[in-house]
């Protein structure tokens, strides 16, 4: 890695080459700062696992050097790792109020200690060589922020998550004003938000959703059930105002859902008349036509609210006829299977259900084609570096600031892990460091590797045999067994042939060791089980785990 003393080292060790997992490092000599700290869900391929967050291995090498972090929002993927990552260092946090608010909540389950700072928008925050100044934007959680991060080498913009809402339901529109003015300075670098990049036009205003809601209480005669991100304050905060004017009763739930908006509440960011919050215990009080539930679910998550009632598993709430059900948001790709089966199920019980697909029922939080250009525009970076997407997003962000002019060699499509560096002349790629994924399986972190995946992965597709013998302690010889147990390989009863023949097998493995006198275990164990899984393989062209169980008496 080349060494410039007098350069900026730009790190993203989460958010290039997908959607999830932002984090960015910034190195100036002996200081680093980190923009965001967030997690990811886990694919298909990582069964059993509950999250995923960023490697932050080459922060731990350089721990002397980190001073701060700095949060843009306060959504999952910009904060969920702080739990796991923050705590390792003597940095303070820094963010807006809500953002703030939302973390203090995250890290009481961890019981950590950590330095919170709030910051209002306007206001800069001074770190050894850095100075942070907050922006406001709009987005689709109160109190986000675009961060203008000011070095010895230039400015360097970070967006963060935003979209451009001239009509948001709190009133704080993104500071064009203000972007014009670090444009107009100089702004040597912009790393910017690619969601939505693919999507021509504008993104639509929060506050249309109001009328979709309005129309929706309007025409139904029973209780309303709304399923929605927690975090969406303003789409909760719409959910509301429609629920107080047809004069309906609120009960939440959801463990986010009673946390954000609690929060949320608290500080301001949520109106609610004084009587619309009820228990979820006393909704069985109100005539059906006078209750609206707030809850979470509209990714289908197997715990969540929603998903609970559709299979009939949530103790307070059984769905009948004449709910509607209207599900706020769109199927983040890869939980189109999930929010789909849940519809059916949903349906199945002849409850009415509103999806996407047939009401103007969401909107995003994040700018379409127009309003990045409006950006770029103000901007006027002399390099552009696309973040927050997959590779196809940032190639399409790459291309739409080429078409604005921007110089094709001043745009740079990088990788996490890729370390960029920045002078007042230039902006390279110099090197890398070690960057990935950690999995978080319970209070585990970092301890389930691929192996332990693949053999998950193993035992989910083909089961599992287990063949348990017990030898003489004395003479080594067996003295029971051999016996086989079966799990998720084959129904027994239906299958009584192919387990019998495989137990006959293993007596057949087992004498032959016996006369050739083997008594070393772990030959004994290996042996039984390759042949085993040939046996197995040949019959019926399956391929159990098998576990091969040795006891001495």
């Amino acid at each position: 890695m080349a060494k410039n003393m007098n350069s900026l080292k730009i790190i993203p060790l989460g958010g290039l080459g997908e959607i999830g997992k932002n984090i960015t490092a910034y190195e100036y000599k002996d200081n680093i700062i980190v923009v965001d700290c967030g997690m990811t869900f886990p694919g298909d391929e990582m069964p059993g696992i509950d999250i995923v967050i960023p490697d932050v291995s080459y922060l731990e090498k350089n721990r002397e050097k980190v001073k701060g972090f700095f949060i843009t929002h306060g959504h999952e993927d910009h904060i969920g790792a702080i739990p796991y990552v923050v705590d390792k260092f003597n940095a303070t946090v820094y963010g807006t109020k809500l953002t703030i608010a939302l973390i203090k909540n995250k890290i009481k389950e961890f019981n950590m200690p950590l330095k919170l700072q709030d910051v209002e928008y306007g206001e800069t925050v001074s770190v050894g060589p850095f100075k942070v100044e907050f922006i406001a934007c709009s987005h689709s959680i109160p109190d986000s922020a675009m961060l203008a991060i000011h070095t010895p080498v230039g400015t360097v913009v970070q967006t963060g998550d935003f979209k451009i809402d001239y009509t948001p339901i709190d009133g704080v529109r993104t500071d064009l004003n203000k972007l014009a003015e670090l444009g107009n300075k100089g702004v040597s670098l912009l790393l910017c938000d690619s969601t939505n990049v693919e999507r021509p036009g504008y993104t639509l205003s929060e506050s249309t959703i109001g009328e979709t809601f309005n129309d929706l209480f309007a025409k139904a005669s029973g209780r309303i059930l709304v399923a929605t991100f927690a975090s969406n304050v303003h789409r909760v905060q719409q959910i509301i105002t429609a629920a107080e004017k047809y004069e309906r009763f609120v009960a939440l739930s959801g463990r986010s859902m009673l946390n954000v908006v609690n929060t949320a509440r608290e500080l301001g960011y949520l109106k609610v008349k004084e009587k619309t919050l009820v228990d979820i215990n006393q909704v069985h009080q109100y005539p059906p036509n006078k209750v609206c539930l707030i809850m979470t679910g509209s990714q289908g998550e197997p715990m969540s609210a929603l998903t609970r009632i559709a299979y009939d598993m949530h103790k307070k709430i059984k769905l009948t006829n004449k709910d509607t059900v209207i599900i706020s948001a769109n199927p983040i790709p890869g939980n189109e299977l999930d929010i789909g089966g849940v519809i059916n199920k949903l349906m199945e019980k002849d409850a009415t259900v509103i999806y996407e697909k047939l009401a103007n029922i969401h909107v995003s939080g994040h700018a379409c084609q127009e309003e990045l250009k409006l950006i770029h525009s103000l901007l006027k970076p002399k390099y552009f570096m696309p973040v927050h997407g997959e590779i196809r997003h940032q190639k399409t962000h790459a291309n739409l600031a080429q078409s604005m002019g921007m110089a094709k060699e001043n745009i740079f499509i990088q990788k996490n892990g890729d370390v960029m560096e920045l002078t007042k002349r230039s902006f390279k790629c110099t090197g890398s460091v070690p960057n990935g994924s950690i999995m978080v399986d319970g209070l585990g972190v970092g301890d389930v590797g691929n192996v332990v995946l693949r053999d998950r992965k193993h035992l989910s597709e083909d089961g599992l045999i287990c063949v348990v013998l017990t030898l003489s302690e004395e003479t080594g010889k067996v003295i029971a067994g051999p016996d086989i147990i079966s799990r998720g390989f084959v129904y027994v009863k239906e299958n009584e042939d192919i387990m019998e023949s495989s137990l006959q097998k293993v007596r057949q493995i087992v004498a032959k060791l016996e006369r050739d006198g083997v008594q070393d275990w772990n030959f004994m164990k290996t042996t039984i089980r390759d042949e085993l899984r040939k046996f197995i393989y040949d019959r019926i062209k399956r391929n159990p785990m098998i576990l091969t169980i040795f006891t001495e008496v």
